[in-house]
């Protein structure tokens, strides 16, 4: 049964989660940190990931251009208290390589499986935001047996030929807008010089691949689809009309946030996560 939560509070932030965040000196420097950070190469690219905690694994795909490991921080250790917490950079992203061929959704989606699969033979939960959740769904649906129940915020249908404005990011336009956010970005990278690239790449998934139907029927597993009601990119109808096409799923819109919903209400966040990892459903 579908079911929507509408929660009426003021968007907090985008970016600036201070009261979510431990103490500077207690920090864990998520998607930087030497003492859990691995590789594995996959196909043309070395990939990085980081694992915290132990019990059923937990896959978390972050979002894309502005995203990395550390954007999930207020997830982080609360998951790890009870899961085994595996955040996977993608491709193009802090200290994974780019790899030689444009990004889909479909490489996105078989990357992790093959990063999961070098870490666990178990069946796992997905989390993930904006890019990372149009990963889990294509991830879910080409893998039904891995993925057991998946949680996607701020990722809604997006059918072919359905994106009217362009992506057109270039590293003038994100430096122009935050220099010392994307340059510490560019600080991780194993390949700063092919962030250009990396970029066009970027845009031409946005503008050209989509996912809808098509893989949306596919997904078996118990599915929790959340999004902000002023989220630009993502309406509420959109967020509807994904959660309508999987099969078993719930739908949670938290009233006055937008694209970064844990940002902006955490708590209502959380508590909807929580309960539908206890109860697969909301």
């Amino acid at each position: 049964m579908k079911s929507i939560v509408t929660v009426p509070i003021l968007c907090l932030a985008l970016i600036g989660h201070a009261q979510t965040k431990p103490a500077a000196e207690e920090r864990i420097p998520y998607g930087n940190n030497p003492l859990v950070g691995k590789y594995v190469k996959v196909g043309d690219a070395r990939l990085y990931y980081e694992i915290y905690g132990k019990g059923q694994p937990l896959v978390m795909l972050h979002g894309g251009v502005y995203g990395y490991i550390d954007e999930f921080e207020p997830f982080i250790s609360k998951l790890a208290e009870n899961y085994q917490v595996i955040c996977i950079a993608t491709r193009g992203h802090g200290k994974s390589e780019t790899g030689s061929t444009p990004f889909t959704w479909q490489q996105r989606a078989e990357d992790a499986y093959k990063v999961i699969r070098t870490i666990t033979k178990d069946s796992v939960i997905v989390l993930g935001f904006s890019d990372g959740g149009y990963a889990g769904y294509k991830l879910a649906a080409l893998h039904p047996k891995l993925v057991k129940k998946l949680i996607v915020i701020g990722a809604s249908d997006r059918p072919k030929g359905s994106r009217i404005d362009q992506a057109n990011y270039t590293p003038e336009l994100l430096l122009g807008q935050s220099k010392d956010y994307f340059e510490s970005r560019l600080a991780l990278m194993p390949e700063p010089k092919r962030w250009g690239e990396c970029l066009s790449w970027i845009n031409k998934l946005y503008n050209e691949d989509f996912i809808s139907k098509e893989t949306f029927e596919k997904i078996k597993c118990p599915a929790l689809v959340m999004g902000g009601d002023q989220d630009g990119g993502h309406s509420a109808e959109a967020l509807v009309k994904a959660s309508r096409q999987i099969n078993n799923s719930s739908l949670a819109i938290i009233g006055g946030c937008s694209h970064v919903v844990f940002y902006c209400n955490f708590p209502a966040v959380w508590d909807n996560v929580d309960f539908f990892l206890k109860n697969g459903k909301i």
